[in-house]
């Protein structure tokens, strides 16, 4: 459990596209409880062509700023504001500006590797994983970047089979085993959420 009396910390981890973050925005609108994207903190890739950055392996743990992540976390659990960074993920770099996160009785981070570090497992209070049919997180995939991040449907079905399969089964499912709730990410967030908020009562 978190070494924190004063703010405690919720971490969601899940393959993409397994509905980490919607659960972490109903999860949110329910407690009042801030979002913190770990997703925002890839590495800022503008000194690499546009043509380098698109093959880049972002589904690996090394692509993420890893002390930034450490640094912000033990922050909002000491209580402490932070400003969260923004990400543009159709260029692959750091976007201006940032998001102030105040802490309050709860923060909620949620990311590909929010259980992959043993330094902030030890941070979360706590940690859950959320997992659904590959083919689901595919087509979610699919519909979210040609929407939001401006990529071809093609684009995204080659890296899903170059990286996100590969990058998900070495890094992400094996962090399942840390995780005090496993849900499942096709179910209702009204079923997944309640079971949620029942086990906060105790944590």
């Amino acid at each position: 459990m978190g070494a924190s009396p004063v703010t405690k910390l919720m971490g969601i981890a899940g393959p993409s596209c397994s509905g980490k973050s919607e659960l972490a925005r109903w999860l949110s609108a329910r407690t009042g409880a801030p979002v913190l994207n770990l997703d925002h903190y890839y590495i800022d890739l503008s000194h690499l062509p546009l043509e380098v950055r698109a093959k880049t392996n972002f589904d690996e743990a090394h692509s993420v700023d890893h002390d930034a992540i450490l640094e912000h976390a033990r922050a909002l659990a000491a209580g402490t504001s932070i400003h969260a960074p923004h990400y543009d993920f159709s260029t692959h770099t750091r976007a201006p500006g940032d998001d102030v996160i105040v802490p309050g009785p709860w923060v909620i981070l949620e990311g590909l590797f929010t259980l992959y570090w043993p330094e902030l497992r030890e941070l979360l209070d706590v940690k859950l994983f959320v997992e659904a049919p590959n083919e689901v997180c595919l087509d979610r995939r699919i519909e979210r970047d040609v929407r939001e991040r401006g990529r071809t449907r093609e684009s995204v079905i080659e890296q899903y089979a170059r990286t996100v399969c590969a990058g998900a089964f070495q890094c992400i499912y094996p962090t399942k085993f840390h995780a005090d709730l496993v849900l499942s990410g096709v179910d209702s967030l009204e079923h997944s959420g309640t079971k949620v908020l029942n086990y906060m009562l105790h944590a």
